[in-house]
């Protein structure tokens, strides 16, 4: 069996794609970075409603990193409307990096279920990261299973965010309502 990690967003876009590995005879181990997510509350809300599951469905979760939005901010600051590529760059380098380190023969993530996020992206600088660590990027398109996780989640009451993460994220989604009001 293929020893994958598998980069987490939350536990609500990871649900089927978890699933559709299992179904494939690939046990994903679970990977927790995200330092882009704010505030505070919102980061542990997220990272606790997915240890949870994963106890829950017996896969492995590994925490990498810590809640540190500085660094983030800082890298970001420049070019705010281009943060997503810093952002997917990040998580995708850190990943790779821990599953070279660690033995993987693969990394995925759960990001490539949204139908929100830049898909493309996600996967240029997957495998990118993925040829400069030496480790595979795994690539499945989980979009089609959005709802039916989304669906999931909310049939478990699981925690469920209401933007992508960043401060800039929830700064566009109040913008988005003001103006719908």
């Amino acid at each position: 069996m293929e020893k994958v990690l598998m980069h987490i967003c939350c536990a609500p876009c990871a649900n089927r794609p978890i699933v559709t590995l299992r179904q494939e005879g690939i046990e994903p181990v679970g990977f927790w970075y995200n330092p882009n997510i704010h505030p505070y509350t919102e980061y542990q809300a997220r990272k606790r409603t997915l240890e949870e599951y994963s106890k829950e469905i017996g896969m492995k979760l590994i925490i990498g990193g810590t809640y540190d939005l500085r660094p983030f901010v800082i890298a970001v600051a420049g070019d705010i409307d281009k943060r997503c590529g810093y952002c997917y760059r990040c998580r995708m380098e850190a990943t790779a990096k821990y599953a070279a380190e660690n033995g993987f023969s693969a990394f995925t993530t759960s990001l490539l279920i949204s139908p929100y996020q830049d898909h493309e992206a996600i996967c240029a600088i997957a495998r990118k990261m993925g040829e400069q660590y030496g480790v595979e990027f795994l690539y499945r398109d989980f979009r089609p299973l959005f709802r039916e996780g989304q669906d999931f989640a909310r049939e478990h009451g699981m925690y469920m965010q209401k933007y992508c993460g960043c401060i800039f994220s929830e700064e566009d989604r109040y913008r988005k309502k003001k103006k719908a009001e």
